[in-house]
């Protein structure tokens, strides 16, 4: 029971990072190369990796896609270690006011943004694109752009700032649940449970003691 315990735990906690790593804003310092609108059949595969339609069109299966090709630079542990270029092409799609909560509407502004900062000849203008998302390949998913601005550099390292503060928050609110919790178990379940074993061993007392004046009766009535 423990290990059932223990697995479904891991499970919500593994389900809980993969969302928190989805939705969470990410920026990648990047060379926009081009940009292009793409005639796309969404299938019902992915069609959950997709935002809505621009805000006053028809929500429709098929539909044009704006797309931002880029050259990005490759991070791992969080953007701590840096690598080289990386081919990433991102989508740009309004989110509106559903789900994620960006609250975009913009996406057309934003396809001009691009196409203003492409950079293909050296020296390179490089920008922070912040997006949402993932990119899996066999899937054609892509990562949403949410905003794009000017960086200093290729070099430049953003701090995630907006990252740091949801967790310091979700911490914070992980240790006052757990405190209220604790209290709640103190001041309420535990007396309960201590009263039910109380009513418990009572019960069994009075159950022994009858069962042990009929067990005498029964002796008398057969003369032993």
């Amino acid at each position: 029971m423990r290990n059932i315990r223990r697995a479904f735990r891991i499970t919500i906690l593994v389900i809980l990072a993969l969302w928190l790593h989805y939705v969470l804003p990410h920026r990648d310092v990047a060379r926009v190369t081009s940009t292009e609108v793409v005639r796309t059949d969404l299938s019902g595969l992915n069609r959950i990796f997709f935002a809505q339609t621009d805000t006053g069109n028809a929500e429709s299966l098929s539909r044009d896609l704006r797309f931002i090709n880029s050259q990005r630079k490759r991070t791992y542990l969080f953007g701590l270690i840096r690598g080289g270029n990386q081919t990433m092409v991102y989508r740009n799609e309004d989110t509106g006011w559903i789900y994620p909560p960006y609250f975009k509407f913009d996406s057309a502004d934003l396809q001009a943004e691009a196409g203003a900062a492409i950079s293909t000849e050296a020296p390179y203008d490089w920008v922070v694109i912040t997006h949402y998302g993932w990119r899996i390949n066999w899937l054609s998913i892509y990562p949403n752009a949410v905003s794009i601005r000017p960086a200093p550099g290729e070099d430049f390292r953003p701090v995630p700032w907006s990252n740091i503060v949801i967790y310091v928050l979700m911490l914070a609110g992980v240790l006052f649940v757990r405190a209220m919790w604790r209290q709640f178990r103190e001041r309420t379940l535990d007396p309960l449970a201590e009263s039910a074993e109380d009513r418990i061993d009572h019960v069994q007392a009075d159950f022994a003691e009858r069962r042990g004046r009929l067990r005498r009766w029964w002796d008398r009535l057969r003369g032993k």
